[in-house]
């Protein structure tokens, strides 16, 4: 038996997504357990579709058990997402290796990438040329090449370069016993937007094709294109525009004093937040804010968890629970393994784990309160309370 673990989005789930199940399935993996991001994603958006359709798509597409990526982290920095997300694979106490993409397919380059970037971290200059007015990562980049060279600084060009990255330094912080193991991307590279020869394309290409109305079924499976249709027939399909009169809502009935508390607030950012809530546009308020040292992404997280009430507090602890979304018999065997070696626990239910502590109960709230707003995203307004309701997909 060996488990190996994903860390995922499914955004939707494609057909780049099923050969890195394949080629983990090659590489020796009897059983997959996949963490993936609930209703709103590390890009700072809301998922296109709710995570327990994901997550069953996820299962009958491959994954054998898809457990959730706490909001709090799902919404943060590369770093934060990477450390919450491998505290959950590595707190199950049987996960053998984590499975994950890259454009270099290289994890002699990724482990020498990740001591240059720890040591580029403790650099005194790299806070001045954030100071200078440029965006960490910018920053970060500009002394990998001026100390280790260009081959070094164009690994950090590749997003997925980026996260697995963080990925073996998640490992390392956490001095986890779970083996890095990566594959290769295939096709199309991450956010790219141009039309691919192939059958894989990037998740922004198909959300753009769906958006735009584009036929864009060649780049997925079965199991996701009627996940997508059932979607479009339900009106329950999500878009981040749909909550543009709650952000701005929120953000004109917020202090400055309060976004101080925002994860990933700093270096005065707060202000020209703050000063950009006269905005009468989501797009009015992103283009307002975002400089050359604050990139888009950064921008749209803080202002989710602005509107979810996500606080720096709630990056203190590490995951309490691990939410259970799909599952299949391979899937059972792993929670049965994982049993007696967990150090969280592990379940189905968003009530019962939210009676483990303090911690948990507010952890469990800010993912009731995640899916009741994202039940204001899609195209008709759905019921809220299903992180309590919805059943969940055992297969």
């Amino acid at each position: 038996m060996k488990i190996s673990g994903i860390v995922c989005e499914y955004n939707p789930f494609h057909n780049g997504h099923l050969y890195h199940i394949n080629q983990t399935r090659e590489n020796g993996a009897t059983h997959i357990v996949a963490v993936m991001s609930g209703n709103f994603v590390q890009r700072g958006d809301v998922a296109i579709i709710d995570k327990f359709e994901r997550a069953q798509t996820a299962v009958k597409s491959g994954v054998d058990l898809v457990i959730e990526i706490p909001v709090a982290y799902s919404v943060s920095t590369a770093e934060v997402y990477a450390r919450g997300a491998l505290y959950l694979l590595n707190a199950l106490g049987c996960v053998d290796e984590v499975s994950f993409g890259s454009e270099c397919g290289s994890l002699e380059l990724l482990v020498e990438a990740v001591k240059a970037s720890v040591t580029c971290a403790k650099k005194p200059e790299l806070r001045e040329l954030i100071e200078d007015g440029m965006s960490y990562p910018v920053a970060l980049r500009i002394l990998v090449e001026r100390n280790y060279g260009t081959e070094m600084a164009i690994l950090f060009d590749g997003s997925n370069n980026v996260l697995a990255i963080e990925y073996i330094k998640a490992l390392a912080f956490l001095s986890s016993d779970i083996t890095p193991f990566t594959i290769q991307r295939k096709g199309a590279i991450h956010d790219n937007m141009s039309k691919p020869a192939g059958n894989i394309a990037s998740a922004s290409f198909i959300r753009q094709s769906i958006s735009s109305q584009s036929d864009f079924s060649d780049f997925l499976p079965e199991e996701t294109l009627q996940s997508l249709l059932n979607a479009t027939r339900n009106s329950s399909m999500a878009n981040i525009d749909n909550l543009e009169k709650i952000i701005l809502y929120k953000l004109r009935n917020t202090t400055i004093e309060s976004l101080r508390d925002v994860p990933d607030i700093g270096q005065g950012l707060e202000n020209r937040i703050y000063d950009a809530r006269t905005a009468t546009s989501l797009k009015e308020l992103f283009f307002t804010i975002k400089t050359k040292r604050y990139s888009m992404a950064r921008i749209r997280r803080i202002l989710l968890n602005t509107l979810l009430g996500i606080r720096k507090s709630d990056l203190i602890n590490p995951p309490p629970f691990g939410r259970i979304l799909a599952v299949n018999q391979r899937g059972c065997d792993i929670l049965s393994v994982a049993k007696t070696k967990a150090s969280i626990p592990f379940a189905t239910s968003l009530a019962k784990l939210g009676e483990i502590n303090d911690t948990a109960r507010h952890f469990a709230d800010l993912e009731a309160r995640a899916g009741d707003i994202f039940a204001l995203a899609t195209k008709e307004i759905q019921p809220c309370g299903k992180d309590f309701t919805a059943k969940i997909a055992i297969t």
